[in-house]
């Protein structure tokens, strides 16, 4: 067990794991003062949080990486993480024209209709082309790591439980309302019925009023 820790902890570099954990867009506690102290950068090389850009001046020959955000996850663009990782796998996307991946994983309550291909680790959908949806979940997906596995198959058979429920529940929902179809009384049709019921009869013809007068003269 030692042996497969080990192997995971070299098969990724010493400063991803410390990035996916550190919070990003808070506010810089040396230069709180300044307009320009929310911390979005971080030192490849220092792995000590996240820095605002007045921090840069004490990183200046070390490799820093401009942390982005979209709908309140944390992204980086492919073109500052793929100089320095292999992110093979992970599903990219573009925002605001640039290419990104996001640093942890974002679980999706079930998958939707029609998808045909998930995340290994949180069952996000993805394109057919990948594996994982972010750094974070393939570090989890592709580790040796004993608890690791056992939380990928909880994972997965929560996901599958819910979708099961889901499923079970839309079609109790339809029997019901079947049911309930089935126990309203018919409808009768007003207009046959109306139209025989209420069909005239042939009356008797009746005489000109003033016939009898004329026969009479």
């Amino acid at each position: 067990m030692g042996g497969q820790g080990g192997e995971d902890e070299n098969r990724w570099p010493p400063w991803l794991r410390p990035l996916l954990s550190t919070s990003f867009f808070v506010q810089c506690k040396h230069h709180a003062d300044s307009h320009k102290s929310e911390c979005n950068m971080y030192c490849l090389d220092c792995t000590n949080g996240a820095l605002c850009s007045l921090c840069l001046a004490y990183h200046r020959d070390h490799r820093a990486i401009q942390i982005r955000r979209s709908s309140y996850h944390d992204v980086i663009r492919v073109s500052e993480i793929q100089k320095v990782l292999d992110i093979s796998g992970v599903q990219t996307y573009i925002i605001n024209s640039a290419r990104v991946v996001f640093l942890n994983e974002r679980p999706q309550p079930r998958p939707g209709k029609g998808v045909t291909n998930t995340c290994e680790v949180c069952e996000r959908s993805l394109l057919d082309s990948f594996r994982f949806c972010s750094l974070g979940c393939k570090i989890a997906g592709t580790s040796n790591d004993p608890n690791m596995k056992k939380k990928r198959m909880k994972n997965r058979v929560t996901t599958a439980s819910g979708s099961e429920e889901s499923y079970s529940s839309t079609s109790h929902g339809s029997e019901k309302s079947t049911v309930v179809q089935s126990f309203n009384p018919s409808t009768p049709l007003p207009t046959v019925v109306s139209f025989r019921s209420t069909k005239r009869r042939k009356g008797i013809p009746h005489r000109a009023p003033f016939s009898s007068l004329i026969l009479e003269f």
